[in-house]
């Protein structure tokens, strides 16, 4: 009986990838506990339903064929479009950003659903084209591509506009974008960095001009870079140990349990702790790409290319912003900050990654 709902449970997961995963969120749980502060247990119990419930949902989705998630592409990101223009048209308005829609029974945030959605269509949208691409296929994914993150920039959420940009961005190079077209867009993105300027928030403006001196404006725009990087450098090589970082507990790093956990886990694990976390990643990313490299269609190679470069955006972005060499654009940290949606999405990408693992045959569709 035992080893039957073992047998239940384990199928189709990917042990390599699972057991990086798993490593990676027990290490999180840890950090969201201490990160916490006065509401310790109640933040970690919560984080804890957080995880079991997009631990199922990672297992559901390795369930589910390829096959089925190529149907599933076109219908997600119609949905997911469908619920971005209700949010610009009837969303709510929290901190002067209007990102979630009241559906009457639930409030959602459509933009999580685009994370996913993205990378489908367009996997799917090659898939049915490989025998020979065009340019012309190449600008008409970058237009299913710029809608939703259009609406989402316009939200303001640049941080998950530039996840999901990323995301099919992603998609759109693995399918064969060529270098020549790729320079051509930095140098045209370039020219055109004045009139995006122009286009920013002024927050956003202040961000990026925090990023060069957060000195000049040391207790506002510049206090979370200044305080996060202290806590990483007082962690050492050893770290201060487990409960006893001073910076995170006595409220000197802001949003310490969500995008700026890094510094809490900088400052009480030290380099060391910084080194063992990178490499889980490094695990996970390489795992994934192994996952992609031996994919049996162009649908799943590219899908799960874009899902494993994306983790790897997410990380990256997360760190360069907590170590001051990126502007402060709201990523989490991924699997450690405290927070669901986020890590619901996440290990949804990875369900994904374990069906194509696992499922060897995907029939053409």
């Amino acid at each position: 009986m035992i080893s039957r709902i073992f047998d239940v449970l384990t199928r189709r997961i990917d042990g390599p990838l699972m057991a990086a995963l798993a490593l990676t969120l027990a290490l999180g749980l840890t950090v969201v506990y201490s990160a916490s502060g006065g509401s310790s247990v109640d933040r970690a119990f919560a984080q804890g339903r957080n995880l079991a419930l997009a631990i199922f949902a990672l297992w559901l989705f390795a369930q589910i064929h390829p096959q089925m998630l190529m149907r599933l592409a076109v219908p997600v990101y119609l949905s997911g479009l469908a619920l971005l223009v209700g949010v610009a048209l009837f969303g709510e308005v929290r901190n002067g950003a209007r990102r979630w829609l009241n559906l009457g029974v639930t409030v959602v945030q459509p933009s999580e659903i685009m994370k996913i959605g993205v990378p489908l269509v367009l996997a799917w949208y090659f898939h049915r084209r490989e025998e020979g691409l065009r340019m012309r296929d190449f600008a008409i994914a970058a237009i299913v591509l710029a809608i939703p993150v259009g609406l989402i920039v316009r939200q303001p959420d640049l941080g998950t506009a530039l996840l999901i940009f990323a995301s099919g961005f992603f998609v759109i190079f693995l399918a064969g974008l060529s270098w020549r077209v790729l320079g051509s867009v930095a140098v045209a993105g370039a020219v055109s960095l004045p009139f995006l300027w122009s286009m920013l928030h002024d927050y956003q403006r202040k961000r990026v001009l925090t990023l060069l001196d957060p000195m000049e404006d040391p207790l506002g725009a510049g206090y979370h870079i200044i305080q996060s990087t202290i806590a990483i450098g007082s962690g050492g090589i050893l770290g201060k140990g487990w409960l006893n970082g001073t910076q995170a507990q006595l409220d000197f790093v802001p949003e310490r349990s969500t995008d700026f956990i890094l510094a809490v886990f900088g400052e009480e694990f030290g380099l060391i702790g910084n080194v063992v976390l990178i490499v889980l990643y490094m695990l996970i990313i390489a795992r994934g790409m192994m996952i992609a490299a031996n994919a049996s269609t162009v649908f799943s190679r590219l899908i799960a290319g874009a899902i494993t470069l994306t983790f790897f955006t997410y990380a990256f972005v997360n760190m360069g912003m907590v170590s001051g060499i990126l502007p402060v654009v709201g990523v989490p940290l991924p699997m450690i900050s405290y927070g669901g949606t986020a890590l619901l999405s996440i290990l949804i990408g990875f369900g994904i990654l374990m069906s194509i693992s696992t499922h060897k045959q995907l029939v053409s569709s």
